[in-house]
């Protein structure tokens, strides 16, 4: 249905203006280019951009597409936006929720705090619809040009064909201009889930497509549901095999239905039916507005590699997986994140290239445990044999009154950064003490520290924390250089990083994952794990 303007204000981000590599003689070469102006694209361009690295992004739009799409975005994405500056606004704008109810047709089964530790900067989840999120990354890239960061946003750029040589790739790109062509170092494929880069390569995604349908309807309406995630296995509303129910901003709530593979849809699109479902659930003296809607189905799949030579997949170019849990484009950002250094070093000359093959194992890593967990969870939400229901069923019913069941009822595992276990650039663990959450590929937790949180002091570079234990301030090995950071053993810090352990030394690498941990100072312990991070090992 016809788009409503709350999902027009971000749309041109980044209107057509012809630049000088169309009047060149010569193709220009650029050490990265990024293809799409999606989140991740827009946050891969940043994140560059912010080393100081030139990079050009290409779209063949000027902003952001049509509807709300994705609504969840995760604490660990907000941490990296406030790495990038620009979380701030996102957190503004969003609606924080930490709290999810799970009801079975009349009944609620149980409630969940996804968040119930204090010492944390960002909340569990914000709800935020896409468009804000994308203005918010491109008006941080707006401030990072006027700094000085080499960004160019190129809108109205379809790239047409690519033709990967082994130390670069050369783009056909068309324009109201007419085409010219350019040259890049590395292309990064940012480009949604239909990747038109992908097909141009003969590649694709393996996986699974799952048969059914879910209907999106977002409305703005007055009504007094609190600021939580509601999610209803056979509702006795009867609108769907499912439902769920979340707010986001500027009144808008979103509502899905699951309706089942053998559907008419654009019978199902049709105001009328949707409003139908609409006043079975919210009753028929409530008053609301449709914004938005939408049918969709879902894949949990991905790219075989993520890695072609030259060529680099990052964000839904990459893999897909079921919206329950929250986990594309949180998952997406993840995928940067990891990037960004890596091929940030690689092309200072600090890295070598094989570096970036460690982007392709962490990330599928991390997209077979999201695909893992959002399987899980459809397969729970619609069950595809009598006895799966019938155990299903039995599940919701042993979770309204004993809590060993609840762990077992699956509406949607919620999005959580991946831990890279046993993965190449990891030190093995040395301090057995040390709590698991904080092990060798982890994530780093925040905590309080100063006037501040800890994460406010590590992320994009190489950081030594020194918890009891003293660390050099300054370090340099192979051309990489360490910042010490020396925390005292209280509070949430000793509770998160030391565990049973007197004191501690861990090896933070740029993304705020865990390279290596010790109970005491060793140069040669360093100097051994940091080679290992950069993949001199």
């Amino acid at each position: 249905m016809p788009l409503d303007d709350r999902y027009q204000l971000a749309f041109k981000l980044y209107p057509y203006t012809r630049s000088t590599d169309q009047d060149a003689s010569a193709p220009m070469r650029h050490p990265v280019v990024v293809l799409g102006g999606g989140p991740i694209g827009v946050a891969t361009a940043l994140d560059l951009g912010l080393q100081g690295i030139p990079v050009v992004l290409l779209d063949d739009h000027e902003g952001v597409g049509q509807g709300s799409r994705a609504i969840c975005f995760a604490k660990r994405t907000l941490e990296i936006a406030h790495r990038y500056g620009c979380a701030q606004p996102m957190l503004d704008k969003g609606v924080v929720w930490n709290l999810g109810k799970v009801f079975h047709d009349d009944r609620q089964v149980y409630e969940f705090n996804l968040l119930p530790e204090q010492g944390h900067r960002y909340p569990a989840f914000i709800n935020l619809q896409q468009p804000y999120f994308e203005r918010f990354l491109v008006e941080r890239v707006r401030e990072a040009q006027a700094q000085g960061a080499p960004i160019d946003l190129r809108g109205k750029n379809r790239v047409d064909a690519v033709e990967v040589k082994d130390d670069h790739v050369v783009l056909d790109i068309t324009t109201p201009d007419g085409p010219y062509r350019i040259s890049a170092d590395w292309l990064i494929g940012c480009d949604g889930a239909s990747s038109p880069l992908r097909k141009m390569m003969g590649l694709d995604f393996e996986g699974r497509v799952f048969e059914d349908n879910f209907l999106i309807a977002d409305i703005t309406m007055k009504a007094n549901f609190p600021t939580e995630r509601w999610f209803w296995f056979e509702p006795y509303f009867k609108s769907g095999d499912s439902a769920l129910l979340h707010k986001q901003p500027d009144g808008v709530w979103r509502i899905d239905f699951q309706l089942g593979w053998d559907i008419d849809r654009k019978e199902e699109l049709k105001e009328e039916n949707v409003c139908r479902r609409l006043d079975a659930m919210l009753g028929t003296d409530v008053e609301y507005e449709l914004v938005w809607t939408s049918i969709y189905t879902f894949q949990c799949r991905r790219m075989k590699k993520f890695r072609h030579g030259r060529v680099i997949f990052a964000g839904d170019a990459a893999h897909q997986v079921s919206p329950f849990g929250a986990r594309g484009a949180n998952s997406g950002i993840q995928d940067v994140d990891n990037l960004g250094w890596k091929l940030g070093l690689v092309l200072n000359g600090t890295a070598p290239e094989s570096l970036l093959d460690s982007y392709d194992v962490e990330r599928r890593h991390g997209a077979d445990e999201n695909i893992l967990n959002s399987s899980r969870s459809t397969d729970f939400i619609t069950p595809k044999s009598k006895i799966s229901h019938v155990f299903r069923n039995a599940v919701l019913d042993l979770a309204e009154h004993h809590a060993f069941a609840r762990p077992l009822v699956n509406s949607g595992r919620l999005s959580v950064p991946c831990v890279y276990d046993g993965l190449p650039l990891n030190t093995p663990d040395a301090l057995p003490e040390g709590p698991a959450r904080t092990r060798p590929g982890a994530p780093c937790p925040d905590a309080p520290l100063g006037q501040g949180f800890l994460l406010d002091h590590l992320g994009g570079e190489f950081v030594l924390l020194g918890i009891g234990v003293d660390v050099p301030d300054q370090l340099k090995i192979d051309a990489v250089a360490l910042r010490g950071l020396p925390v005292p053993t209280e509070g949430d810090i000793q509770d998160r990083y030391l565990g049973g352990a007197a004191g501690a030394v861990y090896l933070i690498r740029p993304d705020q994952h865990v390279a290596a941990r010790w109970p005491v100072y060793d140069e040669a312990m360093v100097r051994a794990a940091l080679a290992r991070a950069i993949g001199k090992d």
